[in-house]
């Protein structure tokens, strides 16, 4: 059955997870806070949705001033035309005035390469980011691509199912942000729904420790 297999190799990546990669990222991100830097969530496809919902989590609940490129249509589509979309987002950050203070947070499933060119704007953000002495973090997939091997601190979703790469790398992204966003490094405040649990309700360090 289809739902069980998935669901199975959804489990098995999870599992597979490297945890000392995650709590890297969050000592990076919460680093670039504390320095009073700016955080900039940079994906395209699916992964700008994720980067856009990311955004708003790491400003409302982890208290950064973070930004989108891709939240704004008219200056991406207007870069993107004068431009060209490699240079799409590495000109945005030149015109933000990234500085050494500032992160990147890149999403991706493959997380880019410059031969064969895939996903080449998001090489260039990361290569002007390095440029510029910020710090550059990512949560990817497969083997992590350009970002993997230049990033400051990345996690690497593992490929369990070659036909299930996408859809698996894609879903627990959203894990893995929600799962930095809730980190004790980073979070702030609770979530609305957190805010009006009733206070009965079990805790996660209680339902662990059962």
């Amino acid at each position: 059955m289809f739902t069980d297999h998935f669901l199975t190799v959804v489990q098995r990546a999870v599992a597979s997870i490297d945890q000392a990669a995650v709590e890297a990222v969050a000592q990076t991100l919460a680093d670039v806070r504390e320095r009073g830097g700016r955080l900039f969530l940079i994906g395209v496809g699916g992964s700008a949705g994720h980067a856009s919902h990311a955004t708003n989590d790491f400003r409302k609940i982890c208290g950064f001033e973070a930004y989108c490129p891709t939240d704004n249509v008219s200056e991406l589509t207007a870069r993107i035309n004068d431009e060209g979309w490699e240079g799409v987002f590495s000109t945005w950050l030149e015109s933000s005035r990234l500085r050494p203070e500032d992160g990147l947070l890149i999403f991706s499933v493959g997380g880019g390469s410059l031969e064969p060119p895939v996903s080449a704007n998001l090489v260039r953000a990361m290569q002007y980011a390095k440029a510029k002495g910020a710090a550059v973090t990512g949560i990817v997939g497969r083997d992590g691509g350009y970002t993997a091997k230049i990033a400051d601190a990345c996690v690497v979703i593992p490929t369990v199912d070659a036909q299930l790469i996408t859809p698996i790398v894609e879903g627990l992204a959203a894990v893995v942000w929600h799962l930095l966003v809730s980190h004790p490094l980073l979070s702030q405040s609770k979530g609305h729904w957190e805010t009006i649990a009733p206070t009965n309700a079990p805790s996660a360090a209680a339902a662990a420790a059962e």
